[in-house]
């Protein structure tokens, strides 16, 4: 009995501890946040101090977000790439992971493995090439341009390839029996089973393409085409940078990425964790 309260003690101490270092550590990663929110209340003469008094704290860089920039414009854009490339990795990466789980086919063993081998490429070694055929397409300055090119991603057809392949294949059989096909298989069975999955797809996809910055610079050759990290770009100049302006245009920025992760935290948690109970 006495050794059997000693354990639960050295348990409660254990979680407390961990509790403690849990805290310490949100707490942590929450200072940058905070210090951006700060910065972006500073007024733009006193930026750089330190410490400025509460009642000199403004909006005015929010204020100058909205009307001296066409920040509408870039939120468009960047919800509409966003929107667009989700929406097709979805669709795409959920049906070539259906068939890479449950399907027979020719070639079926090389074309997965070519796909693995696809995810160890770096993406700027593709960024040339795929650059110059955007180019003979026409395609540059566009929303094609910015989308198209993102509609598959190797890395989530492999995630939704090991999702399905947890999924008991009992369900199948019984389907089979009832007279199910492929399509029924599917829509009926499967995918009801992968909102987990579909919702951790929506948020590493949204969040990937709506912070990109690399690729919309390259495309958008135009301030109308701009996405909001390449229009946020457009705050630092050649001699001065407007922080107080820039954190507050990050600070924006990460709202939708915060509302979506909120909404389908649960999901996404139980989508990533089940993706690797088979091989």
């Amino acid at each position: 009995m006495l050794a059997t309260r000693q354990r639960g003690a050295n348990w409660r101490r254990t979680r407390i501890g961990l509790y403690v270092v849990a805290i310490a550590y949100a707490l942590v990663s929450l200072l940058p946040f905070l210090w951006s929110l700060y910065t972006s209340l500073k007024p733009t003469s006193e930026v750089f101090q330190l410490l400025v008094p509460w009642k000199t704290l403004t909006v005015a860089s929010y204020a100058s977000i909205l009307h001296d920039f066409p920040f509408a414009r870039w939120f468009l854009n960047s919800l509409i790439v966003s929107d667009i490339v989700t929406v097709g990795n979805l669709i795409v990466n959920t049906f070539a992971g259906y068939a890479f789980a449950r399907l027979r086919f020719p070639f079926r063993g090389f074309l997965f493995y070519l796909f693995l081998g696809i995810m160890m490429i770096p993406g700027q070694v593709v960024l040339v090439p795929i650059y110059i055929i955007l180019v003979n397409l026409g395609w540059i300055n566009s929303y094609a341009g910015l989308t198209i090119p993102f509609l598959l991603s190797s890395t989530m057809v492999f995630l939704s390839r090991q999702f399905f392949l947890g999924i008991p294949k009992e369900l199948e059989e019984a389907a089979r029996i009832d007279g199910v096909g492929h399509w029924g298989m599917f829509f009926r069975i499967m995918l009801p089973l992968s909102r987990p999955l579909l919702a951790a797809q929506t948020i590493l996809t949204f969040q990937g393409n709506w912070n990109s910055f690399l690729w919309p610079l390259l495309i958008g050759q135009t301030t109308s085409m701009y996405t909001l990290p390449v229009g946020l770009n457009s705050f630092y100049g050649q001699y001065n940078a407007y922080w107080n302006s820039v954190m507050a245009g990050m600070l924006l920025l990460t709202v939708p990425m915060m509302i979506i992760f909120v909404i389908f935290q649960r999901q996404f948690v139980q989508g990533v964790a089940s993706a690797g109970l088979k091989g």
